[in-house]
């Protein structure tokens, strides 16, 4: 049986690269039938990277059969999983996140879990002495996913082996760090054909906090003046998006890559209360300014209040 690898829903270029490098090491190097999918449409960045390295789209998973063999990766949380993924053969989990629990396995299972703030350095160093077999394209794949996670080393998730394997990844592709995540981010930030359901869920996640259900979103722009435009019908049509998705109120922080802070857009008194007790901010509008708040996994989740 061929084994699938895939990434969270909404992927972003962690959760579209990390299964074709995954797949490609089970096949090419260990010798395993593999391949890589998705689990809905990639975003902007993630879609310029395939293009760049000349990746081909993995297909994306609509139905996953009962007791198909399946490798998690850049997840563990069941919410962001297909509905009956604990009736598949999951075998294996790399993940940077924190553990979640929920998921049932119909045996013991390979799991990694690390501190690092991207899957792909996790999986190169499972690699070990096999990244030496790594095509331009892999190595590519796997800088990617380290730049965006890590926001070019701007993010607090980023550690010193994050720097290590990209330095060393750029290095022997000969890419230029700053020129390449210049390309990535402006990529991007190029939100202008989607509609507003589809910014606030592009690269979002469910957490409830106390007892509140949310989907955090997160838009990670060098021109955050091209969603915060669109802010009223933004904020208008979290309504639609809550009730379809069933949380009870979206969150939406368009971060600033190069001013390294987050605009919360606050359309309601739920979100003015959780931003003063989550952020101790004073808000007297629509939407307030967090400085230093970047990262979603490390800033953002951990302090949230209602």
């Amino acid at each position: 049986m061929t084994t699938l690898v895939f990434g969270h829903k909404s992927p972003d270029t962690d959760s579209t690269g990390s299964p074709l490098i995954w797949a490609w090491y089970l096949n090419d190097v260990k010798g395993t039938d593999a391949k890589a999918v998705l689990l809905g449409e990639p975003n902007t960045e993630a879609a310029f990277v395939l293009e760049r390295w000349n990746q081909d789209k993995p297909e994306i998973l609509n139905t996953l059969d009962e007791g198909q063999r399946c490798v998690i990766v850049d997840t563990n949380n069941p919410a962001e999983l297909p509905a009956n993924i604990n009736d598949a053969d999951v075998v294996q989990i790399i993940d940077h996140h924190k553990l979640v629990g929920g998921l049932e396995t119909a045996g013991p299972i390979d799991i990694t879990i690390r501190p690092v703030a991207c899957t792909a350095t996790i999986m190169y160093d499972l690699m070990g002495d096999d990244t030496a077999k790594m095509t331009d394209e892999i190595k590519a794949l796997a800088l990617s996913c380290i730049l965006s996670d890590t926001l070019e080393f701007r993010s607090p998730t980023t550690t010193d082996r994050d720097v290590e394997v990209a330095k060393t990844l750029a290095s022997e592709l000969g890419v230029s760090i700053p020129d390449y995540a210049a390309e990535m981010f402006a990529a991007k930030s190029d939100v202008s054909a989607f509609s507003d359901a589809e910014l606030l869920r592009m690269d979002s996640k469910e957490y409830e906090v106390g007892g509140t259900k949310f989907r955090v979103s997160v838009l990670e722009t060098t021109a955050p003046e091209i969603p915060l435009d669109r802010k009223d019908s933004l904020m208008e049509s979290m309504k639609t998006v809550a009730s379809e998705d069933g949380v009870d109120q979206v969150l939406l922080f368009v971060v600033d890559i190069i001013r390294e802070e987050a605009t919360l857009l606050v359309p309601n008194d739920l979100v003015k209360g959780l931003a003063e007790k989550s952020f101790n901010a004073s808000v007297s509008g629509d939407t307030v300014v967090l400085p230093g708040i970047v990262s979603r996994k490390k800033q953002i989740i951990p302090n949230l209040k209602v």
